[in-house]
């Protein structure tokens, strides 16, 4: 897997589970303390998260941080 490949899987994840619980970017931004569109491009797969984001995203989805990456 590439790192492209892996930015995009990420990004996917979150959106499946974000989508799960009903939220729009807007409240997961709202609730990690991001903003919307750092939000989308991560969700995209255009930007490399670090892991505290990736723990911060976690943290507002009430979700053990494996989750983001158990794809």
């Amino acid at each position: 897997m590439t790192k492209e490949e892996l930015k995009k899987r990420v990004g996917q994840r979150i959106v499946e589970l974000r989508t799960q619980k009903s939220w729009t970017q807007s409240d997961l931004a709202r609730a990690c303390g991001k903003d919307r569109q750092a939000l989308e491009k991560l969700e995209n797969g255009k930007v490399n998260p670090t892991i505290y984001t990736l723990l911060e995203i976690s943290k507002a989805l009430d979700l053990p941080l494996s989750a983001l990456i158990n794809f």
